[in-house]
């Protein structure tokens, strides 16, 4: 039983490859960002990117903020990492992005931050999310769970492959 669990966890929380699967959903959305201005999404197409789904309360979410912020600034220019708070409210997403340093461009889903988690492959909604799409606009692979290094690295060569 316990080895069962052991593997329910992993699998639940593994990263996956996947078969270039499309983020149509993403680049059809227009999310507001932290100064509640809607922006449509569209504009990110055709660039490669790294796509985090997050939210305040999610103690995962806040670890893994500085692995973010750290890939950006090594991928500057060649990857672009985009934050989506599962949040109702741009100004607490706002506070929060400042105490964190995320110098990311952020944006705060409301309710359309659930059903775009799951039309992007997320079907239990769990938090964090991530996604890394190359440049033709293709989920590459996937990230339910924190985020390490590691998985930063590894998607980070899918996109560069692409």
């Amino acid at each position: 039983m316990k080895l069962l669990c052991s593997a329910l966890v992993f699998a639940l929380f593994a990263t996956s490859t996947v078969a270039d699967e499309s983020a149509a959903p993403l680049f059809v959305s227009t999310l507001n960002n932290l100064d509640d201005k809607p922006v449509a999404l569209a504009q990110y197409k055709g660039k490669p990117l790294v796509v985090n789904f997050w939210a305040r309360w999610c103690g995962p979410c806040r670890a893994e903020i500085p692995e973010l912020i750290k890939f950006r600034n090594a991928q500057h220019g060649k990857v672009e990492v985009l934050g989506i708070g599962i949040e109702d409210k741009a100004d607490a997403a706002k506070e929060f992005a400042k105490a964190y340093d995320m110098d990311y461009p952020l944006f705060v889903a409301k309710e359309q931050g659930i059903p775009l988690m799951q039309a992007l492959g997320n079907s239990k909604a769990g938090l964090p999310f991530t996604l890394f799409i190359d440049a033709k606009g293709q989920i590459v692979q996937k990230k339910l769970g924190l985020l390490k290094p590691a998985d930063l690295e590894a998607g980070n060569a899918l996109l560069q492959k692409k």
